[in-house]
This record gives structure tokens, C-alpha cells and sequence, in this order.
């Protein structure tokens, strides 16, 4: 059983769907499985199961909606910890170990977060 679930809702974005695995494939931490959920996409979905990672568990269901998506990911889940990513969005390489090791120092901590940074396209930070 993996330390962290990351539970990855989507609707079609499937180049923006990669980039979130990826970010979450290159962390620091490593015990993680992620939990892709798509919600009833339309487009083409076969590079997902071109990915070799047996971390990687993929669900279907009709479109519902991204609350109904993580809901089944939390349902899947098999881990200690849940962490959610919109597959629109990317992980800094070192969120889950720290988050984890905010929850190893504080055993009173149910739920963590992390503040955000907003980038374009291309990366490049926004002012927020």
C-alpha cells in the first residue's frame, strides 16, 4: 500500500493531464500511487496506458463532474494520505514530502495545504 494517494480528476486536457502525471511521477517522495479518474472524456485517452508506472490506476465514469470524479478517487484510494491535483495543474517537485513531513511533525493534523503559484503556459510565474 502506497503512503499517498494522488487523485487526478479529468475531462479530456490530455496534454495538460501528462504534465500533471509527470510532475507527480518526477517528486522527491516516492511512495505514491496516482489515481486517474476521467470523467467521460471524449477525446483520445490511449497515451495514458502507454505510461509503464504500476503506480498509475485508471477509472472511467459517465460525466458527472469533478466533485463525482474525486469522490471515486477518494473511493479507490488505498493510502494513508490523499493529495488532489487538477489535471490542469502541476506539483512542485518536493510537495508530498513536505506535506508528509508536516504530518510526521504535527500528528494532530488532519489536512494540509500548500499556497499556489500561478503561471502561464509557459511556466513563467504570474504576479498574484
Amino acid at each position: 500500500m502506497a503512503e499517498i494517494s494522488v487523485v487526478i480528476p479529468f475531462y479530456n486536457r490530455i496534454s495538460w493531464l501528462m504534465s500533471a502525471i509527470k510532475s507527480v511521477q518526477e517528486q522527491t517522495f516516492k511512495d505514491f500511487e496516482i489515481i486517474l479518474i476521467d470523467d467521460g472524456s471524449t477525446e483520445n485517452t490511449s497515451c495514458i496506458f502507454e505510461l509503464d508506472d504500476a503506480r498509475i490506476k485508471y477509472f472511467k465514469q459517465q460525466n458527472k463532474g469533478a466533485s463525482a470524479a474525486r469522490n471515486l478517487g477518494i473511493e479507490k484510494s488505498t493510502s494513508k494520505y490523499i493529495a488532489f491535483l487538477d489535471a490542469d495543474d502541476i506539483f512542485l517537485p518536493d510537495k508530498l514530502e513536505v506535506q508528509l513531513q508536516f504530518f510526521n511533525e504535527h500528528k494532530d493534523a488532519s489536512m494540509v495545504h500548500t499556497s499556489y503559484i500561478r503561471a502561464n503556459e509557459d511556466l513563467e510565474a504570474l504576479e498574484t
